[in-house]
């Protein structure tokens, strides 16, 4: 698999991809020419599998490692956490020139991020992902944050690491319900950016499950779904205008999110939620065809994933979530809607009418 670089005016980096490639983290690390501490950070599921295996990668290499666990899951994804990681920095004496590594999913990476912008002001930062979802999307491109109590990652920095080590081997150990949140973001960029990717998915018959995909279109998912988001974020560092459209399906998939407590739907899952509810919108809107539609839910749906809002939530309190997501602007919440296959647009004209009106049987 290639090596794709995001190129920056600042701050470029690669995103390096490698069957088997976690055993050679630490030279990888040492060519970059990284302090000698490293905080790796993780969860106990994901550090039992490969903390080892990253740890004497790094040790090989002559880094001086330091570990810290964070409980699995969102509602973990909080201040306090990120409190706790800085006192295990504190009292192990990270310094500027330290790294932390996330070695995890999305959450993981996400909080490593905050935690190595806001350390010291800014201390090194590795991504080594360990979920589909956070290989093609969440850890490539700087975001990073923990939620608030109202509304999901609106305490963050845009913060670029230094290295995207990618070893697709780790898909291995991920649990089934994990690997089909991660096909949301994929069929995303199929939506937004890359029809051919969206047919190629569409010529598959099953994509609920890595034994399904396939070495070959698994190939094509991460190469293609990390080019995608490293030529938007190429474009668009911090969300100026493009980038947002990264955010397609997130709107009200983050409403759904923060309105069942990150309980009952894990991150990808809320996403084809909301993308199946964005292409409703666009539809009524007249921006793209019921057609367009049917064939993104058939791609939902071909993955194993949720298409409906859950019955006890009120329109009306989506509605009112939405208010507050990071993606308001001038009191106008911004939509990513699709116009094609391929496409899509930003807009502000989505009334709360129009919402009603498109979700008003659920989905």
């Amino acid at each position: 698999m290639p090596n794709i670089t995001v190129n920056l005016p600042q701050d470029s980096y690669a995103i390096a991809i490698a069957p088997d490639s976690l055993k050679q983290l630490g030279s990888q690390m040492k060519q970059l020419n990284l302090g000698n501490k490293v905080l790796v950070i993780s969860n106990p599921e994901i550090f039992a599998h490969y903390g080892e295996t990253c740890l004497n990668s790094l040790k090989e290499a002559g880094f001086d490692t330091y570990t810290h666990l964070i409980p699995a899951g969102e509602s973990h994804k909080h201040l306090q956490s990120i409190q706790a990681v800085y006192d295990v920095a504190q009292a192990n004496h990270l310094e500027r020139s330290s790294t932390f590594v996330a070695l995890g999913g999305g959450v993981i990476g996400d909080m490593t991020g905050f935690a190595a912008a806001t350390w010291l002001r800014g201390v090194n930062f590795v991504q080594v992902p360990t979920s589909l979802l956070s290989i093609v999307d969440a850890s490539v491109g700087g975001k990073t944050g923990v939620n608030h109590p109202q509304g999901k990652n609106l305490i963050g920095a845009f913060y670029q690491p230094k290295l995207v080590a990618i070893d697709p081997n780790l898909l291995q150990t991920l649990p089934l319900k994990e690997f089909r949140a991660g096909m949301a973001e994929v069929i995303k960029y199929g939506v937004i950016w890359d029809a051919d990717l969206f047919t190629k998915l569409e010529q598959h018959n099953q994509l609920d499950s890595l034994e399904h995909v396939g070495s070959n279109l698994l190939e094509t998912i991460v190469t293609r779904s990390c080019q995608a988001k490293a030529e938007v974020v190429g474009q668009d560092e911090k969300e100026a205008g493009l980038r947002a459209i990264l955010n397609y399906g997130h709107t009200i998939g983050h409403a759904v999110e923060s309105l069942t407590h990150y309980q009952q739907f894990v991150h990808g899952e809320a996403v084809a939620i909301g993308m199946v509810a964005a292409g409703k919108i666009a539809v009524e809107m007249n921006l793209w065809t019921q057609a367009a539609a049917d064939r993104q839910n058939a791609l939902i749906i071909k993955a194993g994933l949720p298409t409906e809002i859950p019955q006890q939530l009120a329109i009306a309190d989506i509605l009112e979530t939405i208010k507050s997501d990071k993606k308001v602007s001038a009191g106008k919440v911004r939509f990513i809607l699709p116009t094609a296959i391929g496409k899509v647009i930003i807009t502000d004209q989505v009334t709360p009418e129009i919402i009603t009106q498109a979700l008003g049987s659920k989905l």
